[in-house]
């Protein structure tokens, strides 16, 4: 082993350290099971790519597009700037401007020669031409755009944004300034990513030469603001392309760094991931080195933001923060921690190691990690000793929001010692305070087993506070290494209740001692019991089950941690995305809908809101019809209904699959039926689908006047190319196996349920009917609209624009199929109907308010009336 060593007389020597990890007993607990981001791999170039350069390549890239979006629709603003700007240039003496200007030029293009030669005359030669040929690299390609920029905006842009880009010339020459100030552009990619961005009198260079391109009238205010953003975001893009040196120093920067902190280190060797372990001189004890870059900071950074948008128990946000601030916080949450007398590892000195770096050292304690100790060893007394600790931190308002088992480290004593506080909070909310219960519970359960955990925990903290956890005890408040471990551990359970064999909850290496191998429920006699057993299965079911044994009456509901699912989020971005490419056309239209809406005729008008309120009943038909239990017809409406106000929050047609299964939980029916009963809807509704879509091509096909459609070929076409795709897949092994196993739930569930069915011949016949009328609805509901702007298509050309268009609905991920639909519908109507864009536009419209908006209100409305029913 190499080992860096050195003197204490402040000798430490610019060296480098190989060697070999610290063994499993070092006392150095591994990072990998907290949420934080993965280790970082550094490739035998010794360069990585940072998540901060592609966060902001991808800052730049939206702020250039923002930047030409407002300079071509805010004309009057960015005109009034450059307006003034040249108004206030002319106040300058035309020569005084000019020597500026030829005096900034000069600085301009020397400053790179400079920064370059300051860089490689520094003593880490090596890294210093690393950076400088990453700088002259972006400086190449950040000029290559802005050229790039200037050819687009002279040629093909419109002219309003190159009138609002540019200005005439001050020279009395004949044309236009650049619509990009792209002096600037080079020199500023070269200065961030040469890592020389730091110098004051770069910066300083940069703004004189700016201000003289605006007082000598060469560039306008929002020609030098890109020149800027296309700098800038050259370098961060060819930093995330190439990479950049690995930020990390090396173990004499890390020993002269301690020793000036008034350590006496003496020799440092990794550990892992980040971190070195230092021994010092003399009697004194040894350090355990962490390491916090810019890297591991942004990555955490990106974490944060999403919690804090998505939950509520999110860390407060510190966006971006330097790893000096991260360094700050850690150190803070681990005195709060030592002050409230919670075992610990003390700080022994904090040191910032350059711009992008710092270290936090730790006094070196011997032990290893919950998830490193034999099952033997994990006794009753280990178990209470952690809920003591969490005890004390909670009695001053502390929250650790990482209690995973690397963060649980036991010295040789058996004693446990809370470790990791760097996502930690101090006066922290009652909220967050029991997620860091509800975490432990689970942490100890999936060693220990639940009933060990939850006595302990009653023994320790008493049966109140431990019930007032059950709430959070729900897979979204829990770290996500501990969700990932419960998946594992559920499904080892569930593997060995299907062998009649025994499971481990520790990775299949402890046999949940004090649990038990089935799940247990909880007692009825609790709140909402129903809705706590959706939440989650397995192993946190055995937790509630063991908690509202000493606590019965202990409140079950769980608690709302959510702000945003990213079902809403997709819904918002669909929504927006589906306004902004429909709204223009709306308005840009020659006939313009919004009119043809106005004017349109209202027998047909109510004709399509019949018909496109018998869609609800026909899909009641063709739901109940494949359920040979007896079901309410008027809730089987009414969950039709509902499903319309569900398509705002759910892609497709799964919010409607949803419901309807839930439908017939509520009813009584198994889970297994319920879902085999929907999925036969499905699938004998895709058949009929696919056979309406033939028929009405075909009668299409027939038409007088010729073909409005050749579409028959292709659907010929388009059966044959599938059928072909299935026998390759079946062909070849691994593709069959793939297909045999999503085709597996079908053959074992579905079509059992089916031969059930045949044995019901009305109510097959009434399923038929529903899945053939609720087509129908639809199609006659498009078919209306049409004829209320006053156009005249075929009723087989309006089918088929439907059948497609609905198809390419029920694919895209969007809320409701939002923009698929609409765009699909337009279109096809264009082609299939021969109707113009305006008519086409404005029946779609008018189609898409009277099935996806107008039925929202009253869909909520039934599935509240559901849900007070228990009926859903």
């Amino acid at each position: 082993m190499a080992i860096v060593t050195g003197r204490t007389n402040g000798d430490t020597g610019g060296g480098e350290a190989t060697g070999t990890p610290a063994p499993a007993d070092t006392g150095i607990p591994a990072r990998t099971g907290t949420d934080r981001s993965s280790p970082r791999a550094v490739p035998e170039t010794g360069r990585i790519r940072q998540p901060v350069a592609l966060i902001r390549l991808l800052a730049g890239l939206v702020a250039v597009a923002l930047t030409l979006l407002l300079a071509d629709y805010a004309q009057a603003t960015t005109g009034g700037i450059a307006a003034d700007v040249a108004g206030a240039a002319e106040l300058v003496p035309r020569p005084l401007a000019g020597l500026a200007g030829g005096l900034t030029t000069a600085a301009v293009l020397l400053l790179p020669v400079v920064l370059a030669a300051r860089r490689l005359l520094g003593p880490d030669r090596r890294r210093a031409l690393q950076q400088v040929s990453d700088g002259l690299l972006a400086a190449v390609l950040a000029y290559g755009a802005t050229l790039a920029l200037d050819l687009w905006a002279d040629r093909f842009s419109p002219v309003s944004l190159l009138a609002a880009l540019t200005q005439a010339r001050p020279d009395g020459v004949l044309g236009h300034t650049e619509p990009v100030y792209g002096y600037l552009a080079p020199v500023l990619a070269f200065m961030t990513a040469s890592g020389t961005r730091e110098h004051r009198v770069p910066w300083a260079v940069l703004t004189l030469s700016g201000l003289a391109g605006l007082a000598g009238g060469y560039a306008t205010p929002t020609a030098l603001l890109l020149g800027l953003l296309i700098g800038w975001t050259g370098a961060h893009g060819t930093l995330y392309a190439v990479g950049t040196p690995d930020p990390l120093p090396r173990p004499g920067e890390i020993l002269r760094a301690l020793h000036e902190s008034g350590l006496r280190p003496v020799e440092a060797h990794p550990a892992g991931p980040d971190r070195y372990l230092v021994r010092q001189g003399g009697d004194r004890p040894g350090l355990d080195v962490q390491l916090l870059d810019r890297q591991a900071v942004t990555a955490a950074a990106v974490q944060r933001a999403w919690r804090r948008l998505r939950l509520r128990t999110a860390p407060h946000p510190r966006a971006l923060r330097s790893p000096r601030a991260g360094l700050e916080h850690e150190a803070l949450v681990t005195y709060a921690a030592l002050a409230a007398g919670v075992r610990t590892r003390r700080i022994a000195a904090t040191a910032g190691l350059g711009q992008d770096t710092a270290l936090i050292a730790y006094e070196r304690l011997p032990g290893r990690t919950l998830d490193l100790l034999a099952d033997q060893e994990i006794t009753d007394e280990l178990l209470a000793d952690a809920w003591r600790q969490l005890a004390r931190l909670q009695r001053r308002e502390v929250a650790h929001r990482a209690l995973v088992p690397s963060s649980l480290l036991v010295d040789e004593t058996g004693a446990v010692h809370l470790v990791d506080f760097a996502d930690g909070d101090i006066a922290a909310s009652e909220l967050v305070l029991r997620c860091d219960l509800a975490q432990l519970l689970t942490t100890l359960a999936l060693r220990a087993g639940a009933a060990r955990s939850v006595r302990t925990a009653v023994a320790v903290l008493g049966p109140d506070t431990v019930g007032a956890a059950l709430p959070l005890l729900q897979p979204i408040a829990l770290a996500r290494s501990t969700r990932h471990a419960l998946k594992r551990a559920d499904r080892a359970t569930a593997t060995a209740a299907r062998t009649g064999g025994t499971t481990a909850r520790a990775g299949g290496t402890t046999a949940r001692a004090g649990g038990t191998a089935k799940v247990l429920p909880a007692p009825r006699t609790a709140p909402d019991t129903a809705a706590a057993e959706g939440a989650a299965g397995g192993l946190l079911e055995e937790i509630r089950a063991e908690v509202l044994r000493t606590r019965p009456q202990a409140v079950v509901r769980p608690v709302r941690l959510e702000r945003l699912k990213p079902r809403t989020l997709l819904a918002v971005v669909g929504g927006v995305a589906a306004g902004w490419l429909l709204i223009p056309q709306l308005f840009a239209a020659e006939d313009n809908p919004i009119a043809a809406v106005a004017d349109a005729d209202p027998a047909w008008l109510a004709l399509a809101l019949v018909a496109a309120a018998l869609s609800h009943v026909t899909a009641a038909m063709g739901f109940v019809g494949f359920v040979p239990e007896r079901l309410d017809f008027r809730n089987a409406v009414l969950a039709q209904l509902a499903g319309a106000f569900a398509k705002l929050v759910s892609p497709g047609g799964v919010g409607g699959v949803a419901l309807n299964t839930r439908l017939l939980q509520q009813a009584g029916i198994p889970t297994a039926q319920a879902l085999s009963s929907v999925g036969v809807g499905q699938l004998i509704g895709l058949v009929l689908h696919l056979l309406q879509l033939g028929a009405f091509v075909y009668l299409l096909d027939l038409q007088p006047g010729g073909s409005e459609l050749d579409a028959l070929p292709a659907v010929v076409g388009g059966l044959a190319g599938a059928a072909a795709l299935l026998a390759v897949v079946s062909a070849v092994p691994p593709a069959r196996r793939w297909l045999a196993a999503r085709l597996r739930p079908l053959t074992a569930e579905v079509l059992p349920r089916l031969l059930d069915l045949l044995r019901s011949p009305a109510r097959l016949a009434v399923g038929l009917t529903g899945q053939l009328m609720v087509s129908i609805c639809l199609i006659g509901c498009l078919y209306c609209c049409t004829r209320a702007i006053g156009r005249a298509p075929s009723f087989a050309s309006v089918a088929v624009v439907f059948l497609v268009g609905n198809a390419a609905g029920n694919v895209a991920p969007t809320p409701g199929g939002a923009g698929a639909v609409d765009g699909a519908l337009i279109t096809l109507l264009q082609q299939t109907a021969s109707m113009e864009k305006g008519g086409a536009l404005a029946a779609v419209a008018m189609y898409r308010l009277l099935t996806l908006i107008l039925p929202v209100l009253p869909g909520w409305a039934a599935m509240t009336w559901l849900q007070r029913r228990r009926a859903l």
